[in-house]
């Protein structure tokens, strides 16, 4: 009911769609105070004025914004620090989704009544001088450093004579942290901010492909481990990764072809 221009809990709950019982959480929280709260009874009151903060808070809630974010927003005087501290949650919200996905498809390949036969080649490849950037990375910051080492080589290597490439230390897989170095092919590698030239040495590889999105390539790296396993083989050094067909080429993930190469040495028998 009314109450001198003001709207009962009630009303202003049926209004912006939000339960009596949100609605007194927020109060708790000093989200959306009611305008009026009454001595006697405890009754609260809000004003129609108060319905848009109250839908805001909702959105900003259904997107899984933490309380003092939703204070922060709200509280900001400025539009551009709110659209800022929306758009950083949003990022973190995409960036769930990405694993999501991943994990999503990597279980999808994994229940499979059949995984399909993997094709695997030895391939011996020659030491080889490349045009490179390279450094120590987290696990987690792998997929932007690639991407910003990725472009630099672009920049900087004007005529590859190949396709990109990548050697990734097993520290990175082991510990969350490792040496992780991306190439391109060129006759002469320049040096270049961080670009320079590095000779990549002489390796026996065990190769396979992996065709689609990166989302489920570790189960392409299981598969290929369990192979390396039954043909008793042990890996020796960094695994190296080639980009046949990227985003760089095709915006189908479909399309994109990478090839996992693991340096091996073949067991002694016991």
């Amino acid at each position: 009911m009314h109450r001198g221009g003001v709207l009962a809990i009630g009303e202003f709950s049926r209004l912006t769609h939000l339960s009596v019982r949100t609605l007194r959480r927020y109060h708790d929280a000093r989200l959306l105070e009611p305008a009026i709260v009454d001595g006697a009874t405890g009754y609260r009151y809000y004003s129609a004025d108060q319905i848009p903060a109250a839908q805001v808070i909702h959105r900003l809630r259904e997107l899984d914004v933490p309380l003092s974010d939703v204070q922060r927003i709200l509280r900001s005087p400025d539009p551009g620090t709110r659209a800022a501290l929306v758009a950083d949650h949003l990022q973190r919200l995409e960036s769930e989704l990405d694993r999501t996905r991943s994990a999503v498809a990597s279980l999808r390949r994994l229940l499979q009544p059949e995984q399909p036969p993997l094709d695997v080649e030895l391939r011996a490849v020659p030491a080889a001088t490349v045009a490179a950037i390279e450094d120590d990375v987290a696990l987690d910051d792998v997929l932007a450093w690639y991407a910003g080492a990725t472009a630099e080589l672009d920049a900087v290597v004007g005529e590859p004579t190949g396709v990109p490439g990548g050697l990734y230390d097993n520290a990175l897989f082991e510990s969350g942290s490792g040496h992780v170095l991306v190439y391109r092919p060129t006759t002469d590698p320049p040096r270049s901010g961080r670009v320079h030239p590095v000779t990549l040495p002489a390796v026996e590889l065990v190769v396979t492909a992996h065709v689609g999105a990166h989302d489920d390539i570790g189960v392409t790296y299981g598969q290929l481990g369990s192979w390396v396993v039954a043909n008793a083989l042990a890996v020796a050094g960094p695994v190296r990764e080639t980009y046949l067909v990227g985003p760089r080429d095709t915006a189908d993930p479909g399309a994109w072809r990478t090839e996992i190469g693991w340096p091996v040495f073949r067991v002694a028998p016991p």
